[in-house]
């Protein structure tokens, strides 16, 4: 038995090794099957290729890294990061600026407006200057007027005429009567020697300029210094901006505005700012920042709209690290970006929280928490942010991190700052949203619920508080007169989902008179109603949505509306323009 073992041994053992724990583990592991994912939604998990069962992208392969890594990092390959489009940035310091855009018009100057007086009592006998806008030469005549006292005096001078030689102070205070009521030296000196009394004098302007008020006629009768034209002089004008309170501390006296005229396409004007208002308008809640032009062309004229820009120091004279605004994922209550950290061969990020100093319109001013030199991540960070939860790594949804998510999961952030999160994504972005083919009938229902929408909006628009609370108990019936069975499936699902919020918010519209609580209660429904339109769509018509960013204590709001002009429900004539189109839908 001893010696079968023994052969055994030398004949089939020696030949081989015996595998150490270590050694087996290293054994080759290309029989193992690849797993494949998505870029965008890591939590799709498949042992063949193929499309994304959510987004349709191509399923790229699962790449295992089993080497130690930062447990706050989410790591990408680069093809992932090219299919999600993410761009990254090199952080610098730099002179900060900010661009303030302001609105505003062309206004006559108020230093060169002037009021022409009639300097004789009488009667309007003709008028040299008929209409508005006529030009006026200094010297000449613009009113002949018949008055009795001045035939008077001119007897005066032709009798003291007599007596020059005897009474030569009698004749000259004749002369100065006449004088004083405006009547030139060669004017009097003609009366004097023609020994003829004239019945019309004309009334001469004093400066030249443009006639912009006509305030008497033939016939009229006028006093001594009663104003019968206004003139203007509009070879130099002022350009008024409309400055407000959010903007008025980067707008200083001296600071140098850009702008451009609407009817004067291709052409830019320059000024400097010579006076900013003291006080805000109580109605608008705007100052006035004045630039006073040179207008020797005429090409700028009173009333013209006019756009411009102030690019504002913002820096102190101190070099800053400035970011742009795609970078930072803002929640109301903290601000985070995602800094790159290079492996051998995929790519990470770690998310950061930073301080977020003045914000300079596409960019912000970081005080604290990025140095120069890191590479932060600049576009696409919603879908890094997206990775990271899935993941179970610290995300702006959930600064802890926790447990992987497989699935719609906003971990510890508070209602109120994803209401702050939502509030700044575009209207398309809110949510992945299909169209569904609805039956005619609930589409002619859904557009007479959206007429009677327009009507409530109308309301606010008006600043009509009483009126607002009628319309929106005419909406809430219209809402409940949208028969929800006409539709099936997903559809009706759909159109159930918020449905109780958009009845509450039109209950709480009706029920009040106080126009600040209508206002927010708009504000949520508004964005629910429509996603509703842009699935189901409507008869015939076009949707502006739209958006105003200082509404919602400066959290911003939407609404909608059939006409592309700005008319703000929520600020109403205090700030009828302020908004712009976010979507269009037809």
């Amino acid at each position: 038995m001893v010696a079968g073992l023994l052969l055994g041994w030398l004949f089939f053992g020696g030949s081989g090794e015996v595998q150490t724990p270590d050694q087996a583990s290293q054994h080759d592991h290309s029989a193992e099957p690849t797993i494949w994912t998505c870029s965008m939604h890591p939590q799709i998990r498949q042992s063949e290729p193929g499309d994304c069962p959510i987004c349709g992208m191509d399923l790229i392969p699962l790449e295992e890294d089993d080497s130690e890594a930062d447990p706050r990092e989410i790591r990408m390959s680069p093809t992932a990061m090219q299919l999600a489009d993410i761009q990254t940035q090199t952080v610098t310091k730099g002179m900060a600026q900010k661009t303030v855009r302001l609105n505003g018009k062309v206004e006559t100057n108020e230093q060169q407006v002037y009021s022409q007086t009639s300097h004789v009592p009488g009667r309007i006998e003709k008028l040299s200057i008929n209409f508005t806008g006529q030009y006026v030469t200094k010297g000449s005549p613009v009113a002949y007027v018949y008055s009795p006292d001045l035939v008077t005096a001119q007897e005066e001078l032709l009798e003291a005429r007599e007596l020059k030689e005897t009474q030569p102070e009698l004749y000259r205070a004749a002369h100065e009567k006449l004088k004083n009521w405006k009547l030139t030296d060669a004017q009097i000196e003609k009366i004097s020697s023609s020994g003829e009394l004239k019945e019309q004098f004309p009334i001469l302007a004093d400066v030249s300029g443009y006639v912009t008020e006509k305030l008497v006629n033939p016939g009229d009768y006028v006093k001594r210094g009663q104003t019968i034209y206004k003139i203007a002089n509009l070879s130099n004008v002022w350009v008024l901006f409309d400055v407000y309170e959010s903007d008025i501390s980067w707008i200083e006296k001296g600071d140098e505005v850009t702008f451009t005229v609407a009817s004067l396409p291709g052409e830019s004007f320059s000024g400097n700012i010579s006076y900013i208002d003291p006080v805000i308008n109580s109605k608008s809640r705007v100052a006035k920042a004045r630039v006073e032009v040179n207008n020797s062309a005429l090409r700028l004229k009173p009333e013209m709209f006019v756009s411009g820009e102030v690019k504002a120091d913002a820096s102190g004279g101190e070099e800053n690290i400035v970011v742009p605004q795609s970078a930072v994922m803002w929640t109301g209550k903290r601000s985070v970006v995602y800094v790159k950290t290079n492996t051998e061969n995929n790519v990470g990020f770690v998310m950061r929280e930073v301080l977020l100093g003045p914000d300079l319109g596409n960019s912000y001013i970081i005080e604290e928490g990025l140095k120069p030199g890191e590479i932060i991540a600049v576009n696409g960070t919603f879908s890094i942010d997206a990775a990271a939860q899935l993941a179970g790594k610290p995300s702006m949804m959930s600064p802890e991190g926790g447990k992987p998510a497989t699935g719609h999961n906003h971990g510890n952030m508070s209602s109120e700052e994803m209401e702050n999160m939502e509030s700044t994504r575009q209207p398309s972005k809110v949510q992945e949203i299909h169209n569904y083919n609805a039956p005619k009938q609930f589409k002619k229902q859904l557009t007479a619920f959206f007429d009677q929408y327009i009507k409530l909006k109308d309301a606010m628009v008006a600043s009509d508080a009483e009126k607002t609370s009628s319309e929106a108990k005419k909406t809430l019936m219209a809402l409940e007169n949208t028969d929800m069975a006409l539709l099936k499936g997903d559809a009706h699902l759909f159109w159930m989902k918020n449905i109780d919020k958009m009845k509450s918010a039109l209950n709480t519209i009706s029920k009040s008179e106080d126009l600040e609580v209508q206002r927010a209660a708009f504000v949520e429904f508004n964005p629910i109603i429509f996603n509703k339109i842009k699935v189901f769509g409507l008869d015939g018509k076009t949707v502006y949505y739209q958006f105003c960013p200082m509404a919602n204590n400066d959290k911003g709001a939407f609404w909608l509306s059939t006409e592309e002009n700005i008319r703000n429900p929520y600020y109403g004539d205090m700030m009828l323009e302020c908004g712009e189109v976010k979507e269009t839908l037809k």
